[in-house]
């Protein structure tokens, strides 16, 4: 029952890890992001992980494009855009309310997604 899972979530750990790396270097980076990972799960025997970074890596080299990364990161900093653009509205409709705790609240909010659009943006 676990081997069904080690394939997508190895795709999935891989990806995410190497995305900043990805970002700046493209789909090459990510390859060796990748082949860097098996190395060291070769290390040390862990040939389950091996498996699923090597279904990880055949997609990267199926289908990875330098233009589709950059795509996709363009649409998670818009992502993050709007949830910035949607809490400073809720924030608005607390502050009209005057209620202090809400507010509190709806501006530790908003800091948390403008954090998170900076990460975006940084990446």
């Amino acid at each position: 029952m676990k081997l069904r899972y080690t394939a997508p979530l190895a795709l999935f750990l891989s990806t995410f890890a190497s995305f900043s790396i990805a970002a700046e270097g493209g789909c090459a980076a990510k390859e060796q992001e990748i082949q860097q990972q098996i190395d060291y799960a070769t290390q040390h025997g862990n040939s389950q992980r091996v498996a699923g970074l090597k279904t990880a890596l055949d997609e990267v080299q199926a289908h990875c494009t330098d233009a589709g990364l950059q795509a996709e990161r363009q649409k998670k900093i818009e992502e993050k855009q709007h949830k910035v653009s949607e809490r400073r509205q809720e924030l608005k409709e607390a502050q009209q309310t005057g209620k202090l705790d809400k507010i509190t609240k709806k501006q530790q909010k908003l800091a948390e997604a403008e954090a998170e659009l900076k990460q975006a943006q940084a990446e």
